[in-house]
């Protein structure tokens, strides 16, 4: 099983909101779409979803054209998507309907999603009788109540206290484990480095970086240095060539060009007697990364104007 998605574009009148995106899930696992504000994002998944037609490309899933209603595509939305008037069972049983179900198989679903969001309490209340935080576990649990194949997550943490992010996190874990394939969303960066293989940056419609995360970190090095010790390290970092980007009470951070120098810095440090408490050598995060090629865009942007 495969999705592909083949230079998809759309353009309203001059503006371009999506140019010739493409990418692959080949197999099961979390594909990341990143991006600021209008990058395209949100129309790169409508096209997906069959919700917004797309002026060129294509979308394939086990390589015929997608289609999301055939298939039961899950679609977590960031907006809130729910009747608000109308009783929780209700809607989710409804949802489960338009997906094709038998009764007796909604009857079970619409049970276990309740008690494995910790809904039950809130069956018969209306949606605006809801939190935000509970609207969103709906929302969840009428995206997974068909036990689809392939799952859309736009900003699936979006609202969430720490207890209810951590059950969202768990239930991403749990499709992962099924072998489900999952396009996400998100500007946390930490949540998509925690589930994310493969990812995509979007900025005004285009892609400006794709790959492996894991490769991409490689790429750049470890060049991301903290140190805290006993005491005064600066002095012996200026020997070093190293600058501090940061000072906290907790530790020094450092950007190296390479690791010799943090090497250097743990020799002179430990020659002066000096007790290293912390001494951590790692790649840039994702959001490092992700600012600095959104940087590096807009500066080329700039450039070609002037």
């Amino acid at each position: 099983m495969s999705l592909t998605v083949n230079n998809i574009s759309k353009k309203y009148g001059d503006f371009t909101a999506l140019r010739g995106l493409s990418f692959e899930l080949k197999e099961p696992g979390v594909y990341a779409l990143l991006g600021t504000n209008g990058a395209g994002k949100s129309t790169a998944i409508r096209i997906i979803l069959g919700m917004l037609a797309k002026d060129s490309g294509e979308v394939l899933y086990n390589g015929a054209e997608l289609d999301p209603i055939k298939e039961k595509v899950g679609y977590l939305a960031e907006e809130r998507g729910l009747y608000p008037k109308c009783k929780i069972v209700d809607q989710l049983t409804y949802f489960a309907e338009l997906r094709g179900m038998k009764k007796t198989e909604i009857t079970k679903a619409v049970d276990y999603w309740f008690d494995r969001m910790e809904l039950n309490d809130y069956r018969d209340k209306r949606a605006n009788q809801l939190s935000k935080g509970n609207q969103q576990k709906v929302q969840l649990a009428a995206a997974l109540i068909a036990d689809p194949q392939l799952l859309i997550l736009d900003e699936p943490l979006s609202g969430l206290d720490p207890v209810n992010s951590d059950i969202f996190k768990s239930i991403i874990n749990e499709q992962i484990a099924k072998n489900k394939y999952i396009i996400m969303s998100c500007h946390q960066m930490p949540v998509i480095e925690e589930f994310c293989s493969d990812i995509t940056i979007l900025h005004h419609g285009e892609a400006v970086l794709q790959g492996d995360l894991n490769e991409i970190k490689k790429s750049y090095g470890r060049v991301n240095l903290a140190v805290k010790c006993d005491g005064d390290i600066l002095p012996i970092a200026a020997e070093c060539g190293l600058e501090p980007t940061e000072i906290t009470p907790e530790l020094v951070r450092f950007k190296i060009k390479e690791e010799e120098q943090a090497k250097q810095l743990l020799k002179k440090a430990a020659a002066a007697d000096m007790t290293i408490v912390r001494y951590e050598l790692r790649e840039p995060s994702l959001h490092e990364i992700f600012v600095e090629h959104i940087t590096r865009a807009d500066n080329a942007a700039k450039e070609a104007r002037l």
